[in-house]
């Protein structure tokens, strides 16, 4: 057990994701896209997926235009995909399956960026909705239930569940009038 408490030390890049979000979340848009841009830049494009997934999915919450909202979303979904499905490669490297990443970063359980799968799904949707892309949209959405069906049960499981009705029904609502 201690030894597995030191392979988990305090994640600084997930704490200032974290401050980022609650800048966000009190009113202060601006700020929490500039510290989440320079934190982007600072993992780089070979940084640990489960911090790349995690940022960008709340970057994509702080987009003023929904085209760029829509990238971030599919920036996230590519590194938890790429995470999920990709073997890393050397010595001493595990498989995916094992539920952690390679690499020099902390190690994050694979069940937290599958968790992910749902909300991202979601998003994208929304976005899709948003940029008058129905068929896209539900398409999204389609991915969403599925992933959200390997969900425990719980809050969380039925919140998405509920967000995947409301905006099926407001896609729906949408093509109903645009006949």
């Amino acid at each position: 057990m201690e030894k597995r408490r030191k392979a988990t030390p305090e994640d600084g890049v997930l704490t200032r994701i974290g401050q980022a979000i609650m800048l966000h979340r009190a009113g202060d848009r601006e700020e929490a896209r500039n510290r989440l841009s320079a934190l982007w830049h600072e993992i780089g494009p070979q940084g640990d997926a489960f911090h790349r997934c995690t940022l960008a999915h709340y970057m994509a919450d702080t987009q003023d235009d929904p085209r760029d909202e829509l990238d971030w979303d599919l920036r996230a979904l590519e590194a938890a995909e790429g995470f999920v499905t990709e073997r890393p490669e050397g010595p001493g490297t595990a498989p995916a399956e094992s539920a952690v990443a390679d690499g020099p970063g902390p190690r994050h359980p694979l069940v937290a960026l599958r968790a992910f799968f749902p909300s991202l799904h979601l998003n994208i949707a929304a976005d899709y909705a948003a940029l008058d892309r129905p068929a896209d949209a539900r398409a999204q959405l389609r991915r969403a239930r599925a992933s959200v069906n390997a969900l425990a049960d719980g809050e969380y499981r039925q919140g998405l569940r509920d967000a995947i009705d409301r905006l099926q029904l407001r896609i729906d609502g949408a093509a109903g009038h645009a006949s």
